[in-house]
């Protein structure tokens, strides 16, 4: 059986017991794992929602990113840096972001493993936060929270319907600012090749600052892949990367926010120079901001772009000159994107459901459980296609540990369902979504939403449109208390019932 194309589906296993999950490495400083990747790593209000430092194993990430598809690309680095970023699903459903190496970027593997475990410790609320890595075999790969509203390069130069406001872009410099300065307190002074594309927005609007950069792209390997323009000149002379270069880069970003465009600092600098300011200015914005407050963050960006680096201001003085500039505090981010409001949980859906459908957004499992059992097995007709030589003696005990299970599954004894068809799906020569169902539904009924999500998903993974695999996702969604999900796969039920009724199985 191979796994589907889903994007709901990140299980590789038909065994719960058996599927992948991130685990933490062995290490003495370490925080112990928590029991649901999805839920705050702690009570500080810095460090959000992202989990536990970990290790992942390349299975779980292969799988995560639909063997490494080029569907799932954000972005991708040039010819200096040849590596990947894919977009992933964990089988806790928590989006994530995954860089994948060149196989010779990182020969060492201890040595990738500490440089990752450094930037690992780091948790802002202003840094898109490194949550794993994955050291397997020639494989390397770091894995990021995802950031699903794309980046600074983006909303500043490709944007389709409004340009970034002037507020906004105030608030994306000092949120930078207190991100550099967050993790210059704490020992990791160096950013390798800032620019606008490290900035990232998250599912608010809230800019973030990529945590991708705080590791360089190889051992030995060059940190900036951008054009020499827009290089420290530092670097260019030694081809070292300080702190005061980090400096330097934020000041490219400056200009980017005032420009509105990729401009060569020598450019812009001349531009200063001659005080033609307004010519520096980017004309999307129609002349709404504030000259005073433009012309404090154009002298920054010009410190920040001074020749030598001792003449360049530290972290702590871009805090505190863009502090004073945050005029609309209480104004989403969201709100001045243009973007709409992040949902914490869809509404229910306004479209009548069926019985299936009412039972799962109740929760009722005594519902679900008479629902199954009417249903007996006639939606399993056509997973399977046997040949005559397969009806075999190990076949009819396959079939004998299936009808047991069936009958406890009627008489509500749960705990031997379970064990009668585990017996079914081990043998794996014949698989049945019905069952996968079923067996979730007495996971549930044992307290077990994490075993009962992964059959619910096996089930679409051998059936991918059948309308029951999804609402049984819901209720361990539900039961799992991650909502937003849970509704969302209720959605999704229900409108592949109605194609369903409207056209046939597998309409």
């Amino acid at each position: 059986m191979g796994c589907c194309d889903s994007k709901f589906l990140t299980s590789e296993s038909t065994h719960p017991e058996k599927v992948p999950t991130h685990h933490q490495q062995p290490h003495s400083g370490s925080r112990a794992p928590t029991h649901h990747p999805s839920l705050p790593a702690g009570s500080d209000p810095e460090s959000g929602a992202a989990p536990p430092f970990s290790e992942f194993s390349f299975s779980d990430l292969k799988t995560a990113t639909n063997n490494f598809s080029s569907d799932y690309i954000v972005s991708e680095s040039g010819e200096k840096a040849p590596n990947v970023v894919y977009k992933g699903r964990l089988n806790n459903r928590r989006w994530i972001a995954v860089k994948k190496f060149t196989k010779l970027a990182w020969p060492d593997p201890k040595q990738f493993a500490e440089e990752a475990w450094g930037v690992g410790k780091l948790r802002h609320r202003r840094l898109a936060n490194l949550i794993g890595y994955c050291c397997d075999g020639d494989e390397r790969l770091l894995v990021a929270e995802y950031m699903p509203t794309d980046t600074l390069a983006k909303h500043l130069f490709h944007w389709e319907n409004q340009t970034i406001e002037w507020a906004m872009r105030l608030r994306v410099a000092f949120h930078i600012a207190e991100a550099l300065d967050y993790c210059s307190t704490e020992g990791r002074p160096l950013y390798h090749d800032l620019n606008a594309y490290r900035v990232l927005f998250d599912e608010d609007g809230d800019p973030r600052l990529s945590c991708f950069g705080l590791m360089r792209n190889s051992r030995d390997g060059k940190s900036y892949s951008t054009n020499l323009a827009y290089t420290p000149p530092e670097y260019l002379r030694n081809g070292r990367v300080t702190p005061e270069s980090v400096i330097y880069s934020f000041g490219t970003v400056l200009l980017d926010l005032l420009s509105g465009k990729h401009i060569p600092p020598s450019h812009a600098l001349d531009m200063i120079r001659g005080k033609n300011i307004i010519l520096l200015m980017d004309s999307h914005l129609e002349g709404k901001f504030s000259t005073e407050e433009a012309t404090v963050v154009v002298n920054l960006a010009s410190q920040c772009l001074q020749y030598e680096p001792r003449e360049r201001p530290n972290r702590k003085d871009l805090v505190s000159t863009l502090a004073p500039l945050q005029t609309k505090p209480d104004v989403p981010s969201y709100v001045m994107l243009g973007i709409p409001k992040h949902e914490e949980a869809p509404p229910t859906p306004q479209r009548p459901l069926s019985a299936m459908g009412e039972a799962c957004s109740r929760m009722d499992l005594t519902a679900i459980h008479q629902i199954l059992v009417m249903t007996h097995y006639r939606d399993d007709e056509g997973t399977n296609e046997l040949s005559f030589q397969e009806w075999t003696q190990q076949m009819r005990d396959m079939l004998e540990a299936r009808k047991r299970g069936d009958y406890a599954f009627r008489d509500k004894d749960f705990k031997a369902a379970i064990d009668c068809y585990s017996q079914f799906i081990d043998v794996g020569t014949m698989v049945s979504p019905t069952v996968f169902a079923r067996r979730s539904l007495c996971y549930l009924l044992n307290e077990q939403p994490d075993a009962a999500l992964r059959d619910a998903m096996q089930a679409q993974c051998v059936y991918p449109d059948w309308p029951t695999a999804f609402y049984m996702q819901s209720v361990a969604l539900a039961k799992l208390d991650m909502h937003k999900d849970a509704g969302d796969m209720l959605n999704e039920a229900t409108t592949l019932e109605e194609k369903r009724q409207r056209g046939g199985r597998g309409s």
